[in-house]
């Protein structure tokens, strides 16, 4: 997570304007936007932490509704998620991104280093059809990493250099 937040004011200290509109490589999104999507993965961990510690204490049925539900909805799921990173980027950007990013992990590693091994163990299932990094059934621990798997993921497809010359 501290690289992934490293790298997100890396970029954005070297990143002109210019840079920013450009667009992505292989998704629809600028790369402001889609800097803005990597930062919001981590913001839906956060979300997902409170959903894994709730349906990890029921009978997995409900987990498996639930999840199922979601599937159900993944059409406009993936309209609301291009168009809220593109909405999402119009209020968090620049400096102000980079706040958020530093906000949201610094508040991941507080609730991490609070976790039992019991609560990193609770599971719950997860709808397959939203994220290719969701799994089937996923622990509270593969939530923490996932933010991580999301953000190393769409890094390759910004078009910004990391360090220009």
């Amino acid at each position: 997570m501290e690289r992934s937040r490293t790298t997100v004011h890396r970029l954005l200290s070297h990143a002109s304007g210019t840079d920013l509109h450009r667009g992505s490589n292989g998704t629809r999104w600028t790369n402001e936007q889609l800097l803005y999507h990597m930062v919001f993965g981590y913001m839906i961990v956060r979300a997902l932490l409170g959903l894994v510690r709730t349906f990890g204490r029921l009978p997995d049925g409900f987990s498996r509704a639930f999840a199922g539900t979601l599937n159900a909805a993944t059409k406009p799921f993936h309209v609301v998620n291009y168009l809220g990173s593109c909405a999402g980027a119009l209020v968090f950007h620049g400096p102000r991104l980079a706040r958020h990013m530093d906000r949201t992990i610094a508040a991941l590693h507080r609730h991490l280093d609070r976790e039992s091994d019991e609560a990193l163990d609770r599971r719950m299932r997860f709808p397959t059809g939203w994220d290719p990094f969701f799994a089937d059934t996923m622990s509270l621990l593969d939530v923490y990493h996932y933010g991580t798997q999301h953000f190393d993921f769409h890094r390759h497809q910004l078009t910004l250099a990391e360090n220009p010359p």
